[in-house]
């Protein structure tokens, strides 16, 4: 179990030039956007505009907070997207825009490259009985602060901070929770 703690994420332009991006962890370390595996991100849109188009990639997107996002996938319908709604997964190689819905949105970008990785992105909150989380790699993003308990023992993540897992993990929370959990497994060499 690696905490990964928010003050730490790297930070660097989008693609696209048009914003910041906020990596929280990618696989294998240290690769660029060309060489990644996977990748788990943050951003915040603060205007409507295109998304940058990554060909070979699988992408969710979760909002993580405010009002709202319409998001027009080529092919694949427009999608609005609030704090409450599941987590969108879509192909990164189809072109696809945002429309914010009032004002600036924070959400979580996971990317799988579809040759290598598959993904899974849930979304937790309040008091959760036992998720049972599989993959070679487990994710979990507090969007709050929230007190977890994976395989039993309980970790205080502040808010934005993350964990990184290796293997299944049986995961739990008593109160308040708010997590995105990530799981990926390797289809081909990693």
């Amino acid at each position: 179990m690696r905490l990964l703690k928010a003050e730490d994420h790297r930070r660097m332009p989008w693609k696209n030039g048009g914003g910041e991006t906020v990596e929280i962890v990618v696989h294998p370390p240290e690769t660029g956007l060309g060489g990644f595996d996977w990748r788990v991100s943050m951003a915040t849109v603060a205007a409507d505009g295109p998304f940058s188009p990554f060909p070979g990639i699988d992408r969710t997107l979760a909002l993580l907070d405010g009002e709202g996002m319409d998001l027009a996938v080529e092919g694949h319908g427009s999608h609005r997207l609030t704090p409450a709604s599941p987590p969108l997964a879509f192909p990164g190689d189809a072109p696809a825009a945002a429309r914010l819905v009032a004002g600036a949105i924070t959400d979580l970008n996971v990317m799988t490259r579809r040759i290598a990785c598959r993904q899974r992105v849930t979304r937790l909150r309040g008091g959760v009985t036992p998720f049972a989380a599989g993959g070679r790699w487990i994710v979990l993003v507090a969007v709050a602060p929230s007190a977890v308990a994976v395989d039993g023992r309980t970790v205080s993540l502040g808010g934005r901070d993350a964990l990184l897992l290796e293997g299944g993990a049986t995961i739990a929370g008593d109160g308040i929770l708010d997590l995105v959990v990530i799981e990926i497994d390797a289809v081909g060499p990693s």
